[in-house]
């Protein structure tokens, strides 16, 4: 993720030693699945990795010196609330997507700069955060108000409600 706050990562080296510590190496790969995105110019398919516990969350996309661009991070916060993410030990550009318990796209920080220490912020409860390669949502022409869809998104919902 960028950090966590949040941070970022792709998959390749092995398990964290030490699940407390600080990081210092980029996480396995996390479970899977698929994401849609419907913009302007159609829908977009992605691959993610979802990042559901503290650590995985924690880590995100730390150390990892590659994202593809039709893969992607989705740290899934359980209940709506403000998400924020830095890119603390990141080395790739992302760009930061906000979710609304919606479903649909919140804000969204374009090219977030490797290593930064800067606060980006939701402004606002979000329901996930997706982190996509740096470029992507201007390639795809994504905007706030576009619709994302992904099986944990739903199942999330479903669980938040009364």
């Amino acid at each position: 993720m960028a950090g966590f706050m949040a941070q970022a990562a792709v998959p390749l080296l092995p398990a964290l030693a030490d699940d407390t510590g600080e990081p210092t190496q980029a996480q396995p790969t996390l479970p899977q699945e698929k994401l849609s995105i419907t913009s302007a110019s159609g829908p977009h398919a992605f691959t993610v990795e979802l990042a559901k516990t503290p650590r995985q969350q924690q880590v995100g996309e730390m150390f990892r010196t590659q994202m593809p661009e039709n893969t992607g991070m989705l740290f899934l916060w359980g209940i709506p609330r403000d998400s924020d993410m830095w890119m603390e030990n990141t080395l790739v550009p992302l760009d930061i997507v906000f979710i609304g318990a919606d479903h649909r796209i919140h804000a969204i920080e374009e090219n977030a700069v490797p290593r930064s220490l800067a606060q980006i912020s939701s402004h606002g409860p979000v329901l996930a955060t997706l982190e996509l390669a740096g470029g992507v949502a201007a390639r795809l022409s994504l905007t706030v108000g576009d619709k994302v869809e992904s099986p944990s998104l739903g199942a999330v919902t479903a669980s938040a409600k009364p």
